[in-house]
């Protein structure tokens, strides 16, 4: 019998721009089941949710531009670090995170494909939420 080869159907998109409050999200590709590929474009002195997942996990690798990472390492306090271009973030599911673009930034983002499993963390850590999208209920997790 030997073995089987499992093939993957990679599907690219005309990329559609989604606007989000710190700059322009876009779908690029697709592999049912598999991954989902995006360009995240942060406009200088912007920032994202503090947030975790609940499904997803992430890896983001900055093209360029220079990024602000918070998160929380497990103790309940948030640590800072400065990624620059070139580097690459893991982000597990459930690791509390915050993006800021210290600069215009330009990150490829590669996760297992979910869509909205977000969990705003503000008020976790003494913070008001300041826009960006609503915490998701598990009922409104979509796995692509």
């Amino acid at each position: 019998m030997g073995n089987q080869e499992k093939k993957a159907t990679i599907e690219f998109f005309t990329p559609e721009v989604r606007e989000r409050v710190w700059g322009e999200e876009i779908l690029v590709a697709h592999i049912k089941g598999v991954a989902t590929g995006k360009i995240l474009k942060m406009k200088a002195g912007t920032r994202g949710g503090l947030q975790k997942h609940q499904v997803k996990n992430e890896a983001g690798h900055l093209v360029s531009g220079e990024m602000l990472l918070e998160y929380d390492e497990g103790d309940g306090k948030i640590t800072k670090v400065t990624v620059k271009p070139g580097q690459t973030v893991l982000i597990p599911t459930g690791a509390v995170h915050r993006e800021t673009a210290i600069t215009d930034c330009v990150i490829f983002e590669v996760s297992n494909p979910v869509f909205n499993d977000r969990v705003r963390m503000e008020e976790h850590y003494g913070e008001k939420i300041d826009g960006g999208l609503p915490t998701t209920t598990v009922e409104e997790i979509r796995i692509g």
